[in-house]
């Protein structure tokens, strides 16, 4: 009886050339560079096993004289539906090794057979499942123009980005020196991580900048993680190897919801709601000028071990974090008095606003452990524009719609202070008795508003202090609570089961705002 295994065998023989990726001895050198191979990037990310590969066979041919296939190159990208922690997830992974054999037709087939980020972008959006992109690679290959005989006007689906920014969770790891167009794909997400000395981001690399500006540059001085996840921004956190960014993108998904029409997954929490912690008590010191640790503090009030920041190193006054209370996920800030006073400068305000945006975007309630002093003053915040990307700030917030909760554990001045929460609605809001507030701080405020009386003075300096010191009266929050200008003023241990009753509360209320946001989230 007539059988197709011929061609299942056909099918077995391809798979097994694809499964060369590149070759022997190109995947012995990523090896010897300390990077993993596609395949066991994959691996090392999802479910073992789970993987359902799309385009499998998808390559560039080498035949023989009878048309027979002797060898096979695979596509320049692996990508298919596989499951990440139990829940479904498309993975989109470059693999630098798999380089077409050269000619007119080979580099033509390699060149469609390597744009394949679309139908992983478009599979995500069909399935409504998060998309993990793992970056190995540059864009534009000049040898395919030259073999195609034509040039292209420049596109990328970046419309379908932004569809993806609005729906659905988008994740990028950076693991080799990535230029052009997949450079711009570490930009374009809700969340990106690269390794540390392995990989690079960069608009052009080395040989474009010597080109253009005659400058010989490192690849790492150029684009390393230093530039990009503790200088520019473009990249949020950085990670010591490859399994160390597999497990960050595993642990900042678990708190998002597939898309935007889901709520965020909660888990068992055996962490008690009425739980009290004494350190509260003492972790504001009574020395105004003295800092604390906020990390700590967020600590204690949320779930045990809960807590994953993101951009640590970028607008560090400004701490950003995903966390749970009671099991549920949320958003959590805070300001680090030990940078700028815990003051609002630009980086800072532009890493609030994309938190809030993502925040906002998946449904993610916000707690903030608020302790602004203000916004950073002098020439170089004035040039670095920092009222400008405060005002965006300010914005980003009244848009939400998130609930919000804010916990005043010390300073709130000025317009920057004003961002601690939304106010053109009713937000839960609570204050510690080491909090103060006002429109000035009263040092700056005394020094301003009193100059030419505090200069007349025989002793100028012992009567700006004795100003000050009577002023200080009023700083205490119990004449403002009196006049009803703070909602509470609270034990600090009272923090934890206070908010996880507001929280379950406001939790019901969540469903009502499922879906795409009237604007979506810019990256």
């Amino acid at each position: 009886m007539s059988t197709w295994q011929p061609e299942i065998e056909e099918i077995e023989h391809r798979r097994r050339l694809a499964l060369k990726m590149g070759g022997e001895e190109r995947v012995r050198d990523q090896h010897d560079r300390g990077k993993l191979a596609v395949r066991e990037r994959i691996e090392a990310l999802i479910d073992p096993g789970s993987l359902r590969e799309q385009n499998a066979l998808a390559g560039v041919g080498v035949y023989d004289e009878q048309g027979k296939l002797v060898d096979f190159v695979a596509r320049r990208n692996v990508f298919g539906l596989a499951q990440l922690d139990g829940r479904p997830v498309v993975v989109s992974a470059d693999d630098y090794t798999a380089r077409p054999p050269s000619g007119s037709a080979g580099v033509r087939r390699a060149r469609a057979a390597g744009l394949r980020h679309n139908n992983a972008d478009d599979m995500a959006i069909a399935m409504q499942v998060p998309l993990v992109r793992l970056v190995d690679g540059f864009g534009a290959d000049i040898r395919g123009t030259e073999s195609s005989g034509a040039t292209h006007i420049p596109a990328m689906a970046w419309g379908t980005i932004t569809q993806m920014l609005q729906e659905l969770p988008l994740v990028s790891v950076a693991l080799g020196s990535i230029a052009g167009a997949p450079a711009a794909l570490m930009a374009g997400c809700h969340f990106s991580v690269m390794v540390k000395d392995i990989s690079q981001v960069f608009a052009a690399g080395p040989p474009v900048v010597k080109r253009s500006l005659g400058m010989d540059i490192h690849k790492e001085d150029l684009g390393g993680y230093k530039v990009h996840a503790r200088g520019s921004g473009l990249v949020d956190n950085e990670a010591e190897d490859e399994h160390d960014a597999f497990r960050q993108v595993r642990r900042f998904l678990s708190y998002l919801p597939s898309h935007v029409w889901e709520l965020p997954p909660a888990t068992e929490c055996d962490d008690p709601a009425d739980r009290r912690d004494d350190v509260l008590l003492s972790l504001i010191p009574r020395e105004r000028n003295r800092p604390y640790d906020p990390r700590r503090l967020a600590s204690i009030v949320m779930d045990r071990d809960s807590l994953f920041e993101i951009g640590r190193y970028y607008g560090r006054s400004q701490i950003t974090m995903l966390g749970r209370l009671n099991g549920r996920p949320v958003g959590v800030l805070a300001n680090d008095p030990m940078v700028f006073g815990g003051g609002m400068e630009a980086t800072a305000a532009q890493k609030l606003e994309k938190f809030v945006d993502l925040c906002d975007t998946f449904h993610l309630p916000i707690i903030n452990f608020a302790d602004q002093p203000g916004f950073v003053v002098g020439p170089a915040a004035e040039s670095a524009g920092t009222l400008k990307q405060g005002a965006r700030a300010l914005t980003a917030i009244e848009s939400s719609t998130i609930p919000w909760a804010t916990v005043i554990v010390r300073r709130l001045y000025g317009v920057a202070g004003q961002a601690h929460q939304k106010h053109t609605e009713w937000v839960f809001r609570v204050a510690w008795p080491s909090a103060e507030w006002d429109s000035i701080p009263i040092e700056g405020g005394v020094a301003a508003a009193y100059r030419r009386e505090i200069e007349s003075q025989p002793d100028p300096e012992a009567y700006r202090r004795e100003l000050e010191r009577r002023l200080v009266r009023v700083r205490s929050p119990f004449p403002t609570a009196e006049i009803g200008g703070v909602e509470n003023i609270i034990d600090p241990r009272e923090t934890r089961q206070l908010l996880i009753e507001w929280l379950e509360l406001m939790w019901k209320q969540l469903p009502r705002d499922l879906g795409k946001k009237a604007r979506g989230m810019r990256p």
